[in-house]
């Protein structure tokens, strides 16, 4: 039988743009232009080389977002993946994390799936708590933030890097892992990649065909907002200490840690 992976994946503003809120103070995705997360790029190309060490598997890229991210999916494809759903419905402006995860696990239930691979995080949210939602909606077990993943005999390996040591997990399937960014580079598309991918087949969901009710998603249903945003100051000249060997320099920085309440 051929193993289903499901990458979920995300449209994100780019980061080296001007992100700012809209006066709803949700994200504003129109004005800045968009790309597939480079976090999730990780969780794609683990998803490929799983499924290469595999008999016989199917890579399938979710991702739930406006028309835009459509181009989100087009580079998953044109990395390798077979497949892609996309689910896009107006009602979904302002959706947060656990609404997010709702959408998410009944795109994945209706595509059907062994294993569920996600990036560390989002690049524009970076909250990193979509992963064990979704464990949670989809009723499976989670492996997270993996430096390092495989399948064999039913089970899901992985290694978790911390900062004073690494922990061997593993889980049956179907399961839900996430990969952080130094789990491996993730390829380049090959100019036939790229091309292979206008062919692949992209199906498009909407709260309707996932029979979810508008007031469970979007602003309306969300569980946490955003109250309030300022911009951040812009950054001012700093001020130069100078030291003609006296000492005078150090005083001048001592005083001001102390001003300041760092000593």
């Amino acid at each position: 039988m051929s193993l289903r992976i499901v990458v979920c994946v995300k449209y994100v503003p780019d980061a080296t743009g001007d992100r700012r809120f809209t006066e709803d103070l949700v994200t504003d995705r129109e004005s800045v232009d968009g790309l597939l997360s480079e976090l999730d790029e990780y969780a794609v190309e683990q998803a490929l080389q799983i499924a290469g060490s595999a008999d016989d598997a199917e890579v399938t890229v979710v991702t739930m977002g406006p028309a835009d991210a459509t181009d989100a999916l087009r580079k998953a494809l044109s990395m390798g993946a077979d497949k892609a759903v996309h689910v896009e419905d107006d009602d979904l402006v302002g959706t947060d994390a656990p609404g997010t995860s709702l959408v998410l696990a009944r795109a994945i239930e209706k595509t059907g799936y062994d294993l569920v691979v996600c990036g560390m995080a989002s690049t524009d949210g970076t909250m990193g708590v979509l992963p064990a939602m979704l464990a949670e909606r989809l009723g499976v077990p989670q492996v997270t933030l993996l430096s390092e993943v495989s399948v064999a005999d039913g089970l899901v390996t992985g290694r978790r890097d911390g900062d004073t040591a690494s922990e061997q997990l593993q889980a049956a399937l179907p399961a839900v892992v996430s990969v952080t960014d130094q789990s491996g580079e993730a390829r380049y598309p090959s100019f036939k990649g790229i091309m292979a991918a206008k062919k692949k087949p992209v199906e498009t969901l909407d709260l309707e065909d996932l029979e979810i009710d508008a007031a469970e998603a979007g602003l309306e249903g969300a569980w946490t907002t955003v109250e309030e945003a300022v911009e951040r100051p812009a950054r001012t000249k700093g001020e130069v200490v100078e030291d003609e060997g006296e000492g005078e320099g150090a005083k001048q920085l001592a005083g001001f840690l102390a001003d300041r309440k760092f000593i």
